[in-house]
Formats: structure tokens, C-alpha cells, sequence
């Protein structure tokens, strides 16, 4: 059995989770394509290759990448100028794998075999300490898209996760308050 369309497109795409395409990461981009919502040269990290691969699955031709996206250019990975870090924490969030290390008020790093070079973590710097260098392998592979749309899983999971937690504290808090009130009303 085949997989869903939506399913081999994301298969093709390189899983950098940069938004550049318009989309809030590879797999909804996938599912616009597949739906006819979207082209299929939105996606600056997957560049001409990926241009090529898209076109032959969904039998389309080739076209140039839209300049209105952004532009091919090799792999980048983010280094964070440690010195001038203040361990604000706002790179956190936005970085779709886990890539930078750190906690609040202490100094930041990027695991570089983590960083898919979304640029993400750049603008939320308050103190411009992020910036994007050439990557030491500049070859982002299959195996490196697939490391990469797990990583991005994982952190949704964990996200998910502690919303779900966090939903569930709430709700005892409102519980024992409602408790304590009627127990004074009651009084």
C-alpha cells in the first residue's frame, strides 16, 4: 500500500521546519501541496534537488524556485556568541529540534548536529549574540531530514505533553479552591 500523497511529499522535503515556504513547518506545507494549495518551489532549503524530487513524484514539471520564499544557499547552522549571551531564553522556543542548550540566566550553546539552520532562533535575540555560519557538512542528506523531522516530533510531543499537564494542574487548583469556598460558605 502506498502512503498518502501528503505523506511522500513530506518524505521529500528537507525537514529544516524554517517556515520559508509560508507553511508552519514541512509536513503542512506537504499537505498543501498535495491538496493543490501550494507549489512546489516554496522551499528554499530543498532548492533545485528538491524541486526535481517533488516534480517527479507528483509528475509536474520543474520550476525555478519563487524568489518571493527566499533563495537557495548552502547549509547554515546557528553559533551563538556565548559571551555576549545574557541566557534570556527566547531562542528556545522558536527552535524547532531542541538545538540550543541552556536555561535562564546562564549561557546559551547550539548542538550543532541538532541545528537544521531554520534561522528561527535569530530574530527573537535581544542582543544579536545568534548568528548563521556555513555548516561544516554542507550536504544535508535524507538521513539528516529524517533526524531532523524527528526531533521536531519530539518536541511537539513534549510540548503536548506539558500543555496537557499544565491543563491538568489547573483543573485540581480550581477543584480545591471550588472546595475551600464551599467549605467556608458552609461555615
Amino acid at each position: 500500500m502506498t502512503a498518502p500523497l501528503a505523506e511522500q511529499i513530506d518524505a521529500l522535503l528537507p525537514q529544516t521546519q524554517c517556515r520559508k515556504c509560508g507553511f508552519a513547518g514541512c509536513k503542512p506545507y506537504a499537505e498543501a501541496i498535495a491538496q493543490g494549495s501550494a507549489d512546489i518551489n516554496q522551499c528554499p532549503p530543498g532548492g533545485e534537488s528538491g524541486i526535481f524530487k517533488l516534480s517527479t513524484l507528483l509528475g509536474v514539471a520543474a520550476k525555478p524556485l519563487d524568489p518571493a520564499f527566499g533563495i537557495e544557499r548552502p547549509r547554515l547552522v546557528a553559533v551563538i556568541n556565548e559571551v555576549d549571551c545574557i541566557g534570556c531564553t527566547k531562542c528556545l522556543p522558536p527552535c524547532p529540534t531542541d538545538a540550543i542548550l541552556g536555561s535562564a540566566k546562564h549561557m546559551h550553546t547550539v548542538i550543532e548536529a541538532e541545528c537544521t539552520g531554520c534561522e528561527l532562533c535569530v530574530a527573537p535575540c535581544p542582543v544579536n549574540c545568534i548568528s548563521m555560519q556555513p555548516a561544516v557538512d554542507p550536504d544535508w542528506t535524507t538521513e539528516n531530514a529524517n533526524h531532523g523531522r524527528r526531533r521536531f516530533q519530539a518536541k511537539n510531543r513534549r510540548l503536548t505533553q506539558q500543555e496537557a499537564e499544565k491543563a491538568e494542574r489547573l483543573n485540581r487548583q480550581k477543584q480545591l479552591l471550588a472546595k475551600i469556598k464551599s467549605a467556608k460558605t458552609s461555615l
